[in-house]
């Protein structure tokens, strides 16, 4: 019993780091275009926030998909 109720929290823990992770690369990927408007960036430079603002949340796609496999293993 005490071992689900670990794994449950280590599945919250995984969660919420995903959870900042998305909200952390929204925030940051709108400031950087704000940036990049202001300064008159080109649009190739541009173009490399819109990449790392993609991978971060492919990242949070995949961790979630992982968490979602995890509980429903768990449960049958």
């Amino acid at each position: 019993m005490a071992d689900t109720s670990e794994h449950d929290k280590a599945l919250a823990r995984q969660g919420r780091l995903v959870a900042l992770v998305i909200a952390g690369t929204m925030v940051l990927w709108m400031l950087a275009q704000w940036i990049g408007r202001e300064v008159g960036l080109q649009a190739r430079f541009v173009f490399l926030f819109d990449l790392a603002a993609l991978g971060g949340f492919i990242w949070a796609l995949v961790v979630t998909y992982q968490i979602w496999r995890k509980r429903r293993d768990n449960q049958g």
